[in-house]
C-alpha cells in the first residue's frame, strides 16, 4: 500500500479582474477568496488548502498584477512577486474574451524566470462568455510560447476537476503542509470577516470610491443570547466618501451590512449581529505605515 504523500504550492496569478478568485473557489468547493466585478478585489495573498487522499495542495491567491499608482498598489505587486518565489507550479490566468493587454504582458515577463524550472498552465478563463477563444488564446500563449495552455470556465465544475486531477499528478513526494483536518484557507477569521464586508462595499459603491476602502474587524464576541456579535471598521480617506459610504439616511451601509451578514450567516449556520462603523484615514493607500496598521503587511517602505 502506497503510504506517501505528495503536496506542493500552486501559484494563481494574472492581471486584476480575470477570474483568479472564482477559480481558486471551484477548486476548493467552497468560497474563501472575495469576488466582485470590480478589479482588484483581491489585495493580499491568500492560501487556499485542497487535501484529497495522500496528497495536499497549496493555493497561493494573488492580487491583480498591474502598474501601481500608490503603496497600495505597490503592496498588491510585491504579493505577487513573492507568491512566485518557491511553487512547484503556476497557473496563469486569462480572460479569452478579450485580447492580452500590457498587464498581461507584465505578467508574461513575471513568469519568464520559472520557465524551465516549474510547469507554467496559461488558463483561458471565460471560455463560456467568449467569442474567438481559440484566437484569443493563440495570442495570449504567444506571449509566453513555454506555457501549456488550456481553456475552461472558472464556474464550470466538471472542467475544473479536469484541472485539479491534472495539477494533483504534478505534485512532488513529500509531507503535507497542513494537517488533513485542516480548514480550506489560512486566514483568520477576523480578515475573512472583513473580506466579505469589502466585498460586498465594491459589489455597491461606483466609480473610484471602491478602491478607497479598506475594511478591519475590530471585535467579536459571543452574547449570551447565543448571537455572535461582529463589529467591523470601513475606512475611506476623505470625509465626503464615508458619507456616500452611509448613503442617505444611511441606507447604503445598511444594505452592505445586510448582505454581509447574510453571507455569514450562511456559512456559519448561525445568527450574526453585524456593527459597521465608517471611520476617516485620510489617504491611506499612500501611507505604507497605514497599510500596515490595515493588515496589509509587507515590506514595502
Amino acid at each position: 500500500m502506497d503510504e506517501k504523500t505528495y503536496s506542493g504550492f500552486v501559484a494563481i496569478v494574472g492581471k486584476p479582474n480575470v477570474g483568479k478568485s472564482t477559480l481558486l473557489n471551484t477548486l476548493l468547493g467552497v468560497k474563501v477568496a472575495p469576488i466582485s466585478p470590480r478589479p482588484q478585489t483581491t489585495r493580499k495573498r491568500l492560501r487556499g488548502i485542497l487535501t484529497e487522499g495522500r496528497r495536499q495542495i497549496v493555493f497561493v491567491d494573488t492580487p491583480g498584477l498591474h502598474k501601481p499608482m500608490d503603496a497600495l498598489g505597490e503592496f498588491m505587486d510585491q504579493e505577487v512577486y513573492e507568491a512566485l518565489s518557491d511553487v512547484n507550479a503556476v497557473l496563469w490566468v486569462v480572460d479569452l474574451r478579450h485580447p492580452p493587454t500590457p498587464e498581461d504582458e507584465m505578467v508574461a515577463k513575471a513568469l519568464k524566470p520559472l520557465v524551465g524550472k516549474v510547469p507554467i498552465l496559461l488558463i483561458g478563463n471565460k471560455l463560456d462568455e467568449a467569442k474567438y477563444p481559440e484566437e484569443a488564446l493563440r495570442a495570449y500563449h504567444a506571449l509566453l510560447p513555454e506555457a501549456e495552455p488550456r481553456m475552461l470556465s472558472a464556474l464550470d465544475p466538471r472542467q475544473v476537476a479536469e484541472l485539479k486531477a491534472e495539477l494533483f499528478a504534478l505534485l512532488p513526494e513529500g509531507p503535507f503542509f497542513y494537517p488533513e483536518d485542516f480548514a480550506k484557507s489560512d486566514q483568520d477569521f477576523g480578515e475573512w470577516v472583513a473580506e466579505i464586508v469589502r466585498e460586498e462595499a465594491m459589489k455597491r459603491l461606483w466609480h473610484e470610491l471602491p478602491y478607497a476602502i479598506a475594511t478591519k474587524t475590530e471585535e467579536v464576541a459571543e452574547r449570551e443570547n447565543g448571537i455572535l456579535y461582529i463589529k467591523v471598521l470601513l475606512f475611506v480617506e476623505r470625509p465626503s466618501q464615508k458619507a456616500i459610504v452611509i448613503g442617505e439616511g444611511g441606507r447604503k451601509l445598511k444594505e452592505i451590512g445586510q448582505a454581509a451578514r447574510k453571507q455569514l450567516e450562511v456559512f456559519l449556520n448561525r445568527k450574526i449581529y453585524l456593527d459597521l462603523e465608517v471611520k476617516v484615514y485620510p489617504d491611506w493607500r499612500k501611507d505604507p505605515e497605514a497599510l500596515r496598521e490595515l493588515g496589509y503587511r509587507s515590506s514595502i517602505g
